[in-house]
C-alpha cells in the first residue's frame, strides 16, 4: 500500500491541531495535579483526624474514598500524560515530514 502524500499545509494544518490538543491536554494535566494535591492534603487531615481521636468506622470509610479518590486521578494523569506523549510524537514525525519537504 502507498503512503498518501499530504501537502505542506495539511502538514501544518494538522501540526496545530494537534499542538492545541496538547495545550488542552497540558491544561487538564495540570488540573489533575491540583485536583491530587487536595486530595492528597484531605488524606493527611483524616490520619491527623484518627491519630488524634482514634479509629473510628466513619474516619476509615471517609479514607478508603479519599484513597481511591486519588488513585482514580493518578490513573486519568497516567492516561493524560500518555495522550500528551502521543501527540508530541505525532507532531515530532510532521516535524520530521516538514524538513525533508524543506530539504528537497
Amino acid at each position: 500500500m502507498t503512503k498518501q502524500v499530504q501537502l505542506p499545509t495539511d502538514l501544518l494544518h494538522r501540526r496545530m491541531t494537534l499542538v492545541n490538543e496538547v495545550a488542552g491536554l497540558n491544561a487538564k494535566a495540570l488540573k489533575m495535579t491540583q485536583m491530587l494535591a487536595g486530595t492528597e492534603m484531605e488524606v493527611l487531615r483524616i490520619e491527623l483526624e484518627i491519630s488524634r481521636e482514634g479509629v473510628t468506622g466513619q474516619l476509615v470509610r471517609n479514607l478508603h474514598e479519599v484513597e481511591d479518590s486519588a488513585t482514580s486521578i493518578r490513573l486519568r494523569q497516567k492516561i493524560c500524560e500518555d495522550q500528551i506523549a502521543e501527540a508530541e510524537e505525532a507532531i515530532a514525525e510532521i516535524d520530521r515530514l516538514l524538513e525533508e519537504r524543506a530539504g528537497s
